[in-house]
Protein backbone atom coordinates (compact mmCIF):
# COMPACT_ATOMS: atom_id res chain seq x y z
CA UNK A 1 0.00 0.00 0.00
CA UNK A 2 1.35 3.20 -0.93
CA UNK A 3 0.64 6.27 1.14
CA UNK A 4 -0.02 9.40 -1.28
CA UNK A 5 -1.22 12.61 -0.87
CA UNK A 6 -3.85 14.68 -2.93
CA UNK A 7 -2.79 18.49 -3.21
CA UNK A 8 -5.34 19.93 -5.28
CA UNK A 9 -5.89 23.74 -6.32
CA UNK A 10 -6.20 26.21 -9.34
CA UNK A 11 -2.30 26.86 -9.18
CA UNK A 12 -3.49 30.25 -11.15
CA UNK A 13 -0.19 30.38 -11.05
CA UNK A 14 1.62 27.91 -8.64
CA UNK A 15 4.03 29.56 -5.81
CA UNK A 16 6.96 28.53 -3.65
CA UNK A 17 3.96 27.95 -0.16
CA UNK A 18 2.05 25.39 -2.64
CA UNK A 19 5.93 23.41 -2.97
CA UNK A 20 6.24 23.83 1.04
CA UNK A 21 2.76 22.56 1.53
CA UNK A 22 3.52 19.55 -0.31
CA UNK A 23 6.82 18.94 1.74
CA UNK A 24 5.32 19.22 5.09
CA UNK A 25 2.65 16.94 4.44
CA UNK A 26 5.25 14.38 2.66
CA UNK A 27 7.63 15.24 6.01
CA UNK A 28 4.69 14.67 8.60
CA UNK A 29 2.08 11.99 7.17
CA UNK A 30 4.89 9.84 5.92
CA UNK A 31 3.64 10.06 2.44
CA UNK A 32 5.51 8.62 -0.34
CA UNK A 33 4.71 10.33 -3.20
CA UNK A 34 2.68 14.17 -3.15
CA UNK A 35 0.40 14.85 -6.37
CA UNK A 36 -0.47 18.36 -7.12
CA UNK A 37 -3.91 18.09 -9.27
CA UNK A 38 -4.55 21.61 -10.91
CA UNK A 39 -8.57 21.97 -11.36
CA UNK A 40 -9.75 21.49 -14.67
CA UNK A 41 -13.26 23.89 -14.28
CA UNK A 42 -13.59 25.23 -10.41
CA UNK A 43 -16.79 24.06 -9.15
CA UNK A 44 -18.24 26.84 -7.18
CA UNK A 45 -17.50 29.97 -8.72
CA UNK A 46 -15.44 31.37 -12.29
CA UNK A 47 -11.39 31.50 -11.77
CA UNK A 48 -10.45 34.81 -12.37
CA UNK A 49 -7.74 35.89 -14.84
CA UNK A 50 -7.64 32.19 -15.56
CA UNK A 51 -5.12 31.80 -18.28
CA UNK A 52 -6.54 28.45 -19.64
CA UNK A 53 -6.02 24.79 -17.81
CA UNK A 54 -3.36 23.85 -20.28
CA UNK A 55 -1.15 26.77 -19.01
CA UNK A 56 -1.87 26.21 -15.47
CA UNK A 57 -0.74 22.42 -16.19
CA UNK A 58 2.49 23.19 -18.03
CA UNK A 59 3.33 25.73 -15.09
CA UNK A 60 2.66 22.87 -12.05
CA UNK A 61 4.83 20.38 -14.15
CA UNK A 62 7.81 23.56 -14.55
CA UNK A 63 7.08 24.22 -10.80
CA UNK A 64 8.18 20.41 -9.68
CA UNK A 65 10.76 19.79 -12.60
CA UNK A 66 14.04 18.58 -11.49
CA UNK A 67 12.90 18.92 -7.54
CA UNK A 68 11.95 15.52 -5.66
CA UNK A 69 11.45 12.15 -7.45
CA UNK A 70 8.11 11.77 -4.81
CA UNK A 71 6.54 15.54 -6.23
CA UNK A 72 4.62 14.93 -9.28
CA UNK A 73 1.88 16.36 -11.19
CA UNK A 74 -1.77 14.41 -12.44
CA UNK A 75 -3.88 16.19 -15.09
CA UNK A 76 -6.60 13.82 -13.93
CA UNK A 77 -9.11 17.06 -13.40
CA UNK A 78 -8.38 18.73 -16.83
CA UNK A 79 -8.57 15.92 -18.97
CA UNK A 80 -11.94 15.08 -17.05
CA UNK A 81 -14.99 17.24 -18.76
CA UNK A 82 -17.33 18.80 -16.55
CA UNK A 83 -16.65 20.61 -13.36
CA UNK A 84 -13.55 19.55 -11.02
CA UNK A 85 -15.54 17.85 -8.07
CA UNK A 86 -13.00 16.41 -5.43
CA UNK A 87 -15.18 13.32 -5.00
CA UNK A 88 -14.86 12.18 -8.64
CA UNK A 89 -11.62 12.69 -8.96
CA UNK A 90 -11.09 10.53 -5.70
CA UNK A 91 -13.17 8.19 -6.86
CA UNK A 92 -11.00 7.93 -10.00
CA UNK A 93 -8.25 7.89 -8.38
CA UNK A 94 -9.41 4.73 -6.34
CA UNK A 95 -10.58 3.01 -9.64
CA UNK A 96 -6.86 3.22 -11.11
CA UNK A 97 -4.92 2.62 -7.88
CA UNK A 98 -6.96 0.99 -5.76
CA UNK A 99 -3.33 -0.33 -3.45
CA UNK A 100 -3.08 3.47 -2.54
CA UNK A 101 -3.85 5.37 0.89
CA UNK A 102 -4.90 8.49 -0.08
CA UNK A 103 -4.73 12.01 1.57
CA UNK A 104 -6.23 15.19 0.81
CA UNK A 105 -4.50 17.84 1.60
CA UNK A 106 -6.27 21.44 2.07
CA UNK A 107 -5.67 24.87 3.57
CA UNK A 108 -7.60 25.82 6.76
CA UNK A 109 -9.90 27.67 5.33
CA UNK A 110 -10.94 25.13 2.17
CA UNK A 111 -11.44 22.63 4.99
CA UNK A 112 -14.31 24.76 6.49
CA UNK A 113 -16.23 24.75 3.30
CA UNK A 114 -16.15 21.18 3.39
CA UNK A 115 -19.75 20.46 4.51
CA UNK A 116 -20.88 22.27 1.30
CA UNK A 117 -19.15 20.42 -1.43
CA UNK A 118 -20.74 17.33 -3.09
CA UNK A 119 -20.66 14.45 -1.23
CA UNK A 120 -18.10 15.38 1.78
CA UNK A 121 -18.70 12.39 3.41
CA UNK A 122 -17.88 9.94 0.56
CA UNK A 123 -14.82 12.12 0.11
CA UNK A 124 -13.94 11.19 3.66
CA UNK A 125 -14.83 7.70 3.20
CA UNK A 126 -12.12 7.82 0.19
CA UNK A 127 -9.31 9.61 1.90
CA UNK A 128 -7.89 11.19 4.71
CA UNK A 129 -8.12 15.28 5.25
CA UNK A 130 -5.01 16.48 5.86
CA UNK A 131 -5.28 20.46 7.09
CA UNK A 132 -2.71 22.92 7.03
CA UNK A 133 -3.61 25.62 9.26
CA UNK A 134 -3.87 29.05 7.76
CA UNK A 135 -4.27 32.03 9.64
CA UNK A 136 -8.27 33.10 10.79
CA UNK A 137 -9.05 29.48 10.73
CA UNK A 138 -8.68 27.79 14.20
CA UNK A 139 -8.53 24.03 15.05
CA UNK A 140 -11.32 23.99 17.66
CA UNK A 141 -13.49 25.85 15.75
CA UNK A 142 -12.92 24.15 12.82
CA UNK A 143 -13.13 20.85 14.66
CA UNK A 144 -16.52 21.81 16.12
CA UNK A 145 -17.73 22.81 12.79
CA UNK A 146 -16.88 19.14 10.70
CA UNK A 147 -16.87 16.93 13.99
CA UNK A 148 -20.80 16.03 13.12
CA UNK A 149 -19.99 14.64 9.61
CA UNK A 150 -19.09 10.60 9.16
CA UNK A 151 -15.96 10.38 8.63
CA UNK A 152 -14.38 13.39 10.58
CA UNK A 153 -12.27 10.75 12.77
CA UNK A 154 -9.93 11.06 9.22
CA UNK A 155 -9.14 14.86 9.63
CA UNK A 156 -5.78 15.65 10.78
CA UNK A 157 -3.75 18.34 11.16
CA UNK A 158 -0.37 19.44 9.66
CA UNK A 159 1.88 22.72 10.44
CA UNK A 160 3.29 24.32 7.83
CA UNK A 161 5.28 27.49 7.94
CA UNK A 162 3.50 30.97 7.28
CA UNK A 163 3.95 32.08 3.93
CA UNK A 164 2.52 35.06 2.86
CA UNK A 165 2.02 33.82 -0.60
CA UNK A 166 -1.20 33.72 -2.74
CA UNK A 167 -1.89 33.89 -6.63
CA UNK A 168 -4.29 36.49 -6.61
CA UNK A 169 -1.21 38.43 -4.98
CA UNK A 170 1.39 36.88 -8.07
CA UNK A 171 -1.17 38.11 -10.39
CA UNK A 172 -1.46 41.67 -9.43
CA UNK A 173 2.48 41.42 -9.65
CA UNK A 174 2.51 40.73 -13.02
CA UNK A 175 -0.31 43.15 -13.87
CA UNK A 176 1.87 45.82 -12.05
CA UNK A 177 5.43 45.07 -13.73
CA UNK A 178 6.79 43.87 -10.74
CA UNK A 179 9.50 40.75 -10.29
CA UNK A 180 8.09 37.11 -9.22
CA UNK A 181 11.86 36.30 -7.68
CA UNK A 182 11.95 33.92 -4.95
CA UNK A 183 8.12 33.58 -4.74
CA UNK A 184 7.91 30.99 -7.99
CA UNK A 185 9.87 28.77 -9.40
CA UNK A 186 12.56 30.56 -12.04
CA UNK A 187 10.99 28.40 -14.85
CA UNK A 188 7.38 29.01 -13.64
CA UNK A 189 8.20 32.95 -13.61
CA UNK A 190 9.84 32.78 -17.04
CA UNK A 191 6.66 30.84 -18.42
CA UNK A 192 4.93 33.73 -17.81
CA UNK A 193 6.90 36.31 -18.74
CA UNK A 194 7.48 34.15 -22.30
CA UNK A 195 3.15 33.97 -22.43
CA UNK A 196 2.87 37.13 -21.07
CA UNK A 197 0.07 35.58 -18.75
CA UNK A 198 -1.70 37.82 -16.19
CA UNK A 199 -1.18 40.97 -18.38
Amino acid sequence: MTAVGILGGTFNPPHLAHLVCASEARDQLSLERVVLVPTGVPPHKPMEQEPGPMHRLQMCRLAVEGRREWLEVSSIEIDREGPSFTVDTLRQIHATQPGDELTFIVGGDVAWTLPSWREPEAILGLASLAVAERVGVRRDELHSRLAGMAGAERIGYIDVPRLDISSSALRRRVGEGRPLDYLVADAVADYIEQWRLYR
